[in-house]
């Protein structure tokens, strides 16, 4: 039986902007959050996409906490990143801040989507392996053991 092959967090990292337009915004004014999370499942995906080498489904939010608001004409940026990597299920860590013209960020949001590999008849699939660099990683990766252990309890449990 050949080993699982592994790939490093950098190879699917993904950042995007979006410059805030009005149909982006709400009734007050401020980045819409359903906006937000469609643009947050979209680099999701792609990251995971990246990483598995295969199509994906988003299967969970696993968070999504909303620290500030950004307004029309503020540049909104995503970064994107794998945490966690189960079998076919991976965990996507995307981070959104506020960019200043002057480059500076405030973040506005944190995300956890878990995103599954599929094979072409949509049935869950291996994905390849995580490779953990740096503490930084490290504690990311243990926090993500612990939602995925959540995650199967509140399964269980009907959640």
């Amino acid at each position: 039986m050949s080993e699982r092959r592994k790939k490093r967090v950098k190879d699917s990292m993904v950042e995007q902007s979006y410059l805030l337009i009005p149909r982006c915004l709400n009734a007050s004014g401020y980045l819409f959050g359903g906006q937000l999370l469609s643009w947050i499942d979209e680099l999701a995906g792609v990251v995971s996409r990246r990483h598995a080498e295969m199509n994906v489904v988003t299967v969970a939010v696993d968070n999504m906490y909303f620290r500030a608001g950004a307004r029309l004409g503020d540049t909104v940026v995503l970064i994107g990143r794998l945490t966690h990597v189960g079998r076919s299920s991976m965990e996507v860590r995307v981070d959104s801040y506020k960019e200043a013209l002057d480059g500076t960020r405030e973040m506005i949001n944190r995300a956890y989507f878990v995103m599954v590999g599929t094979d072409e008849n949509r049935v869950p699939a291996e994905v390849p392996g995580l490779i953990v660099e740096g503490l930084s990683q490290q504690i990311e990766w243990d926090a993500g053991e612990k939602r995925a252990k959540l995650r199967r309890e509140r399964q269980e449990e009907g959640y």
